[in-house]
């Protein structure tokens, strides 16, 4: 496939994921009232989307590997419409659960297809350049779904929320069936489970790999973790109603989106390694701010979302680049290296909406958390420089 389809058919699938929290998140204080339920029990469902999303990912890979990435695409795809039928009609919040745990195993294939496709036919700043164009355009998604779903709540009700992601599962399964081209060779070999194991573990053992892996975790992970305790904080302590925060949420999707573009015009005078120094410096700084603003100062729009941009703006800078580093050393299983990669971030963004959980204020979450999960993926990076020197 040309660099500009295999850009377009990968940003539509690595927004599955992300679009199907967005438009959601809105709904949540509601679906309080709806289910008469607790905060927990709600945030409980965004955590396990974020825990099917992850663990059916180191499946999406290998199936991806062994059987195409066209054909694997399109069954996850009718697993995820499944899904969110399922909790559309929910009668009672563990059908809801249900619904949300079955939409998180559909989804998964976006994220890891998408990477592959990319490593299956480009490598080096060309396969960067390309992931960049996909974080310019996954914004957009990210950029509406509040915005989306906050119409939507407020014109037919959360079971419309649900009816949207049945829409753009069924819009974005037709497109994979007439525009994405088959980019690998099936091996059905790969998916036997001592096949699948020795993967895994040539992975896991490569600390290139697994530390590329920790960073955007670290970072992008933040994201997932966040947005269990945004809609709780700017609603529920700040007061916005659940429109505004969906137009609010544009300030977080807006930042990255010009992160991506900055980096567009500045990857050739950066550079891989300037790059990453400079996202990884603005997510040290906005988790550090997050961590004081909400120590020091009276919860508002900006003291929340200020840091929070600010986050963004230097993820944009990271993602990228650190991707492409992460795929790199083992192309022959870059499905399985690609669902790696996507599980440990997913992992860790329902890691910290758990911890946020147990933590149980939403406010005092995001200001621990968050911060957390920032110094992390610095931390995995000077750990990443030391692998891949060792490596030579």
């Amino acid at each position: 496939m040309s660099e500009r389809r295999t850009s377009l058919i990968g940003a539509l699938l690595t927004t599955i994921g992300p679009v199907s929290m967005a438009v959601y998140t809105p709904a949540m204080p509601q679906l309080v009232k709806a289910f008469e339920t607790t905060d927990s029990a709600i945030k409980l469902s965004l955590s396990i989307y974020f825990g099917g999303f992850a663990v059916a990912q180191l499946l999406a890979g290998p199936v991806s590997d062994a059987f195409g990435r066209r054909k694997a695409t399109l069954v996850f795809l009718t697993i995820y419409i499944l899904g969110s039928l399922i909790a559309a009609f929910a009668p009672t919040v563990d059908f809801l659960l249900a619904g949300r745990l079955i939409q998180g195993i559909g989804a998964s294939v976006g994220v890891t297809v998408s990477r592959a496709i990319v490593r299956d036919q480009f490598n080096g700043a060309e396969a960067a350049r390309i992931l960049n164009m996909i974080g310019i355009m996954l914004a957009v998604g990210p950029a509406a779904g509040p915005t989306l779903g906050g119409l939507a709540l407020a014109l037919s009700g959360w079971q419309a929320i649900f009816f949207l992601m049945v829409v753009f599962g069924i819009g974005t399964s037709l497109t994979i069936s007439l525009l994405m081209a088959e980019t690998t060779t099936p091996d059905r070999a790969l998916i036997r489970p001592d096949r699948l194991a020795r993967a895994y573990a040539t992975l896991i053992s490569d600390p290139r790999v697994l530390f590329s892996a920790l960073v955007l975790g670290g970072c992008i992970g933040a994201l997932y973790a966040q947005s269990t305790m945004l809609p709780f904080v700017l609603i529920n302590h700040v007061g916005l109603t659940p429109s505004q925060f969906g137009f609010g949420m544009l300030m977080q999707s807006g930042f990255f989106f010009s992160g991506s573009v900055a980096l567009r015009l500045l990857a050739r005078r950066l550079g891989e390694r300037g790059a990453l120094l400079v996202g990884l410096l603005l997510v040290g700084i906005g988790g550090a701010a997050i961590a004081l603003s909400v120590e020091f100062v009276e919860p508002s729009f900006l003291s929340i979302m200020g840091p929070v941009a600010v986050c963004s703006f230097g993820i944009a800078f990271v993602s990228p680049y650190i991707t492409t580093a992460g795929l790199a050393p083992h192309p022959e299983i870059a499905g399985s290296a690609a669902a790696l990669i996507g599980f440990i971030q997913m992992a860790s963004g329902f890691l910290g909406g758990v911890a946020a959980a147990m933590i149980g204020d939403p406010l005092t979450a995001f200001g621990t958390v968050i911060p957390a999960m920032e110094f992390l993926s610095i931390t995995a990076y000077l750990a990443f420089l030391w692998a891949r020197r060792r490596a030579g």
